[in-house]
């Protein structure tokens, strides 16, 4: 199984127009990007583009992938609610971004926003290590 998590900014000018009349439309076009990108891996992996958008709007990949990560650790743990908390933790990561996004130059924005989700979801590797 693999992944590539994007977060592509909904106000962007490239993407205004599309937003602006369907929730959801940079996520979208960002994963179809990553689906390309990645054509040739679909041959030997699972592969789920991840694209959250800045404005909270999430693929349905996106929401497939971390329903999966928190049924396997609800699997281990026994807690039901794993899914919920790790959706609070990665829309928090976006909104602790688009704060940096806020207040920093644009280099250092796109460094820190990748940290924070790419951190989020190495987390859930273990869960999926070694599961076919």
């Amino acid at each position: 199984m693999a992944w590539d998590v994007t977060v592509p900014d909904t106000s962007a000018e490239s993407h205004v127009g599309d937003t602006a009349t369907e929730a959801g439309a940079a996520a979208n076009q960002a994963a179809a990007n990553k689906i390309a990108k990645y054509d040739e891996l679909a041959s030997t992996h699972i592969f789920y583009p991840v694209a959250i958008e800045t404005g909270g709007t999430w693929n349905h990949w996106a929401v497939e992938l971390v329903q999966e990560i928190g049924r396997r650790v609800t699997l281990i743990t026994g807690k039901p609610r794993e899914s919920i908390f790790l959706f609070q933790q990665l829309s928090t990561a976006v909104q602790m971004g688009n704060a940096v996004a806020s207040s920093t130059p644009l280099a250092i924005r796109r460094r820190c926003s990748h940290t924070l989700l790419s951190a989020m979801f190495k987390t859930c590797i273990f869960v999926l290590v070694g599961d076919k």
